[in-house]
């Protein structure tokens, strides 16, 4: 699977999801819906219930559980990666009828329209450009800082690109050479300056200022 992961937002709620470009589907992860579906803002109860939902489920023999998958994500509470059980918008819509919530509805529809959104982005590449502007701006990034982040994605696409056609694998590879091009321009590597600037499981290219090269910038 060449995963994409991006955080959803929900009535300003974070869901954890992942695009798979082979399959082009969503999984979303259970533990994150369930909070919302609950209204429960702590992360430990929200996987407790899904726990619990998850083992009446398995034992009434629901398919969508049966298959349910599972992925490494970033937990929001230490910033490490474990696996997270995740599903499709298919499976989430036969689970979600075995939560009652009173948002329910909104949320299938909010899935509905961020399918159809990454489906668009696909057949008309501006429209990711679009909404990572969009995003930006609502974080309050400057218009200045934006126009240098959104030159450093297509920096960082021309890169990978390089890479994939060396042979590069996406993954650990991916990140050691990002490794050798952090440290041959700060003397640290990406986790190390990540904790220089005091950064968990932000994004250090969303944090850089207009002072701090760009990886790949220093690359190119």
């Amino acid at each position: 699977m060449s995963q994409n992961e991006q955080i959803q937002l929900f009535e300003e709620k974070k869901v954890r999801t992942v695009w798979d470009d082979e399959k082009e589907e969503w999984y979303f992860s259970v533990v994150d819906v369930c909070g919302v579906l609950t209204d429960q803002p702590d992360y430990d109860r929200a996987k407790n219930y899904w726990k619990v939902l998850k083992h009446r489920l398995l034992k009434e023999g629901n398919e969508s559980v049966t298959n349910c998958n599972q992925l490494k994500l970033v937990s929001p509470k230490d910033g490490k990666r474990y696996n997270t059980d995740v599903a499709t918008i298919e499976q989430l819509f036969r689970m979600i009828q075995s939560i009652p919530s009173p948002k329910a509805e909104p949320f299938k529809q909010w899935m509905a329209q961020v399918a159809a959104e990454r489906l668009n982005q696909l057949q008309d590449p501006e429209r990711s450009i679009d909404q990572a502007v969009a995003d930006y701006k609502r974080l309050g990034y400057s218009d200045a800082w934006i126009k240098r982040r959104i030159k450093s994605i297509e920096i960082r696409k021309d890169l990978t690109d390089q890479w994939d056609r060396a042979g590069v694998k996406e993954g650990q590879q991916y990140a050691s050479l990002t490794d050798i091009i952090t440290h041959a321009w700060s003397g640290k590597t990406t986790k190390q300056y990540k904790q220089f600037k005091g950064l968990k499981k932000e994004s250090l290219r969303d944090n850089m200022t207009n002072l701090e090269p760009t990886n790949e910038a220093r690359a190119a």
